[in-house]
């Protein structure tokens, strides 16, 4: 019992740091208003691609998050 606790605490460390990484390396949604004034706004061509990189590290984000919240809550049963 005592080496799946290891185990799952390890993997648990690993996920941890993974959902830090690609959490900071998103960009920042809240340009809003002023991107627009600058003219930073995006186009609807540039928005809808589905392979963009910020689109992947949103769903990596999610999947990410399930596994670690299913790591810390089998830890919490262990």
């Amino acid at each position: 019992m005592q080496v799946v606790k290891i185990v799952v605490t390890v993997l648990e460390v690993i996920f941890s740091i993974g959902l830090i990484t690609v959490v900071l390396l998103q960009s920042g949604k809240e340009s809003g208003l002023s991107g627009a004034i600058s003219g930073n706004a995006d186009t609807y061509l540039g928005k809808s691609k589905s392979g963009s990189l910020d689109q992947k590290l949103a769903s990596w984000t999610k999947w990410i998050a399930l596994v670690w919240g299913l790591l810390t809550l089998s830890l919490s049963l262990i």
